[in-house]
């Protein structure tokens, strides 16, 4: 028994969605799904999803450019943070995917160096520092 390594806790990769759908057209879907186009509705409806961000992918990357907004996974480390403390700046989070900060951040940390948290997508942090942050996230 003094041989156990407790394994760290894994965070999803993806988050989840709840959608709204007539009927007819659900009934489309599992019509396909029937058919063989699709393995299942989550499958048709994921990639219906990255074919709608493909045909504006434009309009997207320019929207990126106009608000400096960082795109995909992007994580902060308390070594990240000390060093923006240390040079006395405040970090302005922008992110269109996942932003994550490291559970080892304290509040403390993440209120001396992180003026605002713009996140289009998800925010993975511990409840503690959503919380010490939470007049800061928009």
């Amino acid at each position: 028994m003094e041989n156990i390594t407790q394994l760290r806790d894994r965070r999803p990769e993806n988050e989840k969605i709840t959608i709204n759908l007539g009927f007819v057209d659900l009934g489309r879907i599992d019509l396909l799904v029937q058919e063989g186009f699709y393995s299942n509705r989550s499958d048709l409806i994921r990639t219906a999803i990255r074919n709608q961000l493909e045909s504006h992918g434009e309009v997207v990357s320019k929207s990126l450019e106009r608000h400096t907004m960082e795109l995909g996974l992007r994580d902060y480390t308390v070594a990240d943070l000390e060093a923006l403390r240390d040079a006395d700046e405040m970090l302005h989070v922008k992110v269109v995917g996942l932003a994550r900060i490291d559970a080892d951040v304290t509040p403390e940390l993440a209120l001396q160096t992180i003026g605002s948290i713009t996140v289009l997508g998800a925010l993975q942090a511990t409840a503690e520092i959503k919380k010490a942050l939470g007049d800061r996230i928009k």
